[in-house]
Formats: structure tokens, C-alpha cells, sequence
């Protein structure tokens, strides 16, 4: 009986890293180009990230930034679908920037939390931060950022253009679509510095059946 189970979790084992294998990209192993300070700059200076401050670390202040996170983005979505650059983008976040306010405080007021909101857009330093397969270096960025109360909490953070936050329900997926599109606007070698194959991990829970 041992050696069945031991037979068949080698055999599992295997085959996850069969898998994982595959998902490799073979130049990002041998040949991954390093993000300098020049080339963060230049990353930066590409895209605009969406950034929303939690008051504080509790679970009701974090879930509720949740949905503040969801209800701006229901609002400022069909208007950024439009934009075809990040110069139009940067326009329509300001254009709109009252009603993203006016959502946000909509948003806890209506889940009885009576601290404020504010938004703006400003450059912000970043840590180097892992959306999906992606690894943007730590470094200043412009960003549409939204406080509520305090902002003392942890964050949650996309990449407002080119657009891979409102693509599907969940957030943390980026979509093909949205991948094309920030190869379309970063260089190669930028595309390939914050391509994130690296992180795969092969995660396999095995029962110690032998205590």
C-alpha cells in the first residue's frame, strides 16, 4: 500500500512540473533582462496606476475599500474604454475626478463608515509591487490615488493604463487582451524586465500518512 501512494504522489509531482515547465518561458530563465533605474523611469513614465488607501488594517476598513475599489471602477470604466493613450487617460481621470470623490463617499456612507474620501492624481513611490505575471519595480509613479480616512491601512493597486484593472471580476488576473496592450506600449526589453515568469510555484499538499 506505501508503495502505491509513494508511487503515485512521485508521479504527481511529476507531472506539476511538467506543467510548470511548460509555463516557463526559457529567456526569462537564462537571458531575463534587469530593471535599471533608467528603465523604471522610463516604465513609469507609460503607464498610470490606480491606487486606493485603506483608513487602517481592520477587516471592515479593508473590505470596504473593496468596494470602493469596485464602485469607482462600475463608474470611470466606460470612460477610459475611450481613452487611446495615457495623455487622454490622465484628462479623463480629471475630468471625472469630483464624481470619483462623490462615488468613494457614496460608497462608505452607504456602509455606515463616516470618515471621508479624497482622490488625486500624484506620483507616488512605489515598492516593487507583483500584479499577476507581472513585477513592477519599486520607484515613482503617477497614479489616480484615493485616500479613505486615515489611509493608514494596506492598498490595493492596479494598472489603470494601459487598462488591466476592470477586465473580468477578478483583479488579480490579467487578461490576454490587457498583456497586448502593455507590450504595445512598453519596449521590449521593459516588456521583458517586469514579466514575471519567475514566480510560478508548484504547490502540492501531501497527507503525512507516515507519522
Amino acid at each position: 500500500m506505501r508503495k502505491k501512494i509513494i508511487i503515485t504522489t512521485i508521479a504527481i509531482i511529476s507531472l506539476t512540473a511538467a506543467i510548470a515547465a511548460k509555463n516557463h518561458t526559457p529567456a526569462a530563465n537564462t537571458n531575463s533582462i534587469a530593471c535599471t533605474a533608467d528603465m523604471q523611469k522610463s516604465i513609469a513614465g507609460k503607464i498610470l496606476r490606480f491606487h486606493v488607501l485603506a483608513n487602517s488594517d481592520s477587516e471592515a476598513d479593508q473590505n470596504v475599500k473593496k468596494q470602493v475599489r469596485d464602485a469607482v471602477g462600475a463608474y470611470i470604466e466606460p470612460y477610459l474604454l475611450e481613452c487611446e493613450n495615457i495623455e487622454e487617460t490622465r484628462a479623463t481621470v480629471n475630468d471625472h475626478m469630483d464624481e470619483i470623490i462623490a462615488v468613494s463617499k457614496e460608497t462608505l456612507a452607504a456602509n455606515g463608515f463616516t470618515y471621508g474620501a479624497s482622490a488625486e492624481l500624484t506620483h507616488t513611490d512605489f515598492p516593487e509591487k507583483t500584479y499577476g505575471d507581472y513585477t513592477f519595480p519599486e520607484g515613482n509613479y503617477e497614479a489616480l490615488e484615493i485616500t479613505l480616512g486615515d489611509g493608514a491601512g494596506h492598498n490595493w493597486w492596479c494598472v489603470l493604463y494601459p487598462n488591466m484593472c476592470f477586465r473580468g471580476s477578478v483583479y488579480e488576473v490579467v487578461e490576454d487582451e490587457a498583456k497586448e496592450n502593455l507590450k504595445e506600449v512598453l519596449t521590449p526589453d521593459e516588456y521583458e524586465s517586469i514579466f514575471d515568469s519567475g514566480k510560478y510555484e508548484i504547490k502540492l499538499k501531501i497527507l503525512d500518512i507516515f507519522r
